[in-house]
């Protein structure tokens, strides 16, 4: 009888580890089934935003590894997610959402929100969890972009996010990703601190803020881009600028554009910088179109047209060309690429709304993810790109996706 209880219990057990791994594979499977049938842009973006709005309190946690198998010995390690990487996860949904306010009065969006910002901020302004990684800096800019609230509620934890990034200061004046890997400057801190640095500069009157931002992305143009193809590698090594990881890595790529864009578009017109950054928008821009696919997307490693495509770099390049857009030099090239690029995420968005194959979480320079699945990230930059598109742009085609 002993025996037979404690045989069951292994049984269930076994069931149980089995279980864990194989729903979320079926789960997928499922969810494809009749994947990107939208017709038009209106529909995919309601659908979008439903998703995002869903996930805006519950993200769903991102794996740090890629196993499939056992990944319950993951959890238990506590392997299997981490703040840092849930930071800009969350920061992208809020993006996406507030530009979906800028023209929609949807009661329900600004509750979610609010009841979000209850969840990550005390009655003083400051984070009920601060962060101690660069990556929370995007996280804070996304709260300063929201046009619901008056964001000087949360001063005390824009300038906490401020200091612990200049905490974070190398010896050649700009930003490490983190403490641990001084000489090393990554592509992905442009994307995590540079937005952040210009809007709480401009916002608050700080000048230190807005140079860091700066520096960070003339550093890493002058040392850490491919010289001939204007794209980024992942990592460079400061003492002798040697260049680590891929050039070409799509997500790379998108981090670097949204520092860029976000950074060009929250400086004033007349800003001494404006028209510097802007040359190097107008750069970026000629070099990303030449690795776009004819389908629209681009591949998690841009230059090779055998590997995956990526939407999570789909999504960020296709933010940072219809923005673009506003320099008249090339705004028809960048509108034409970003209409490629939307019709390509619209048909990989699955009839729930949630937009699929977006790479895993790097492991390292040079470590790169072979999972390609939902992303939040990749949700929020959708809802921002299709929102702009449908309201900011003079397109050429607005009512029919086909």
């Amino acid at each position: 009888m002993i025996i037979q209880i404690i045989s069951n219990i292994f049984a269930f057990i076994f069931i149980g580890i089995i279980a864990i791994d194989a729903i979320p594979q079926i789960k997928d499977w499922a969810g494809r089934i009749r994947i990107g049938r939208f017709e038009t842009y209106e529909e995919w973006n309601k659908r979008l935003a439903e998703r995002g709005l869903k996930w805006v309190i519950n993200t769903p946690k991102i794996k740090v590894t890629d196993n499939t198998r056992l990944v319950i010995l993951d959890m238990l390690k506590g392997n299997y997610s981490k703040s840092a990487i849930q930071h800009w996860q969350e920061a992208s949904l809020l993006l996406g959402l507030s530009e979906y306010l800028k023209h929609n009065d949807d009661s329900e969006v600004k509750s979610r929100i609010n009841k979000y910002l209850v969840s990550k901020f005390d009655d003083s302004g400051q984070w009920i969890n601060k962060p101690i990684n660069v990556d929370g800096a995007i996280l804070a800019y996304a709260v300063m972009k929201l046009n619901i609230i008056n964001t000087n509620k949360y001063k005390n934890a824009l300038d906490y996010t401020f200091e612990m990034i200049k905490q974070n200061l190398g010896e050649d004046g700009t930003i490490m990703y983190r403490s641990s890997m001084k000489n090393y400057r990554y592509v992905d801190t442009i994307g995590f601190i540079c937005p952040f640095l210009i809007s709480y500069g401009i916002k608050y009157g700080n000048e230190e803020s807005i140079e860091l931002a700066v520096k960070q992305i003339f550093s890493f143009e002058k040392n850490g881009m491919h010289k001939d193809y204007h794209i980024p590698v992942h990592a460079y090594e400061i003492e002798n600028n040697m260049p680590l990881g891929l050039y070409g890595w799509g997500r790379g790529l998108g981090w670097f554009a949204i520092g860029l864009i976000d950074t060009w578009s929250e400086l004033p017109v007349n800003h001494k910088y404006k028209s510097k950054l802007e040359q190097s928008v107008i750069r970026f821009a000629e070099g990303i179109i030449n690795f776009q696919q004819n389908d629209g997307s681009w591949k998690w490693i841009v230059s090779r047209g055998e590997s995956n495509t990526d939407s999570s770099a789909t999504a960020t390049l296709c933010w940072f060309l219809l923005n673009a857009a506003k320099i008249d030099a090339i705004a028809g090239k960048c509108i034409l690429s970003s209409e490629k690029a939307l019709h390509y995420l619209m048909k990989v968005t699955r009839r729930n709304g949630a937009v699929d194959f977006s790479q895993g979480d790097t492991k390292d320079i040079g470590v790169y993810s072979t999972i390609f699945n939902i992303l939040p990230f990749t949700q929020g930059f959708c809802i921002r790109s299709i929102n702009f598109y449908l309201n900011e742009t003079n397109h050429s085609y607005k009512q029919n996706a086909g």
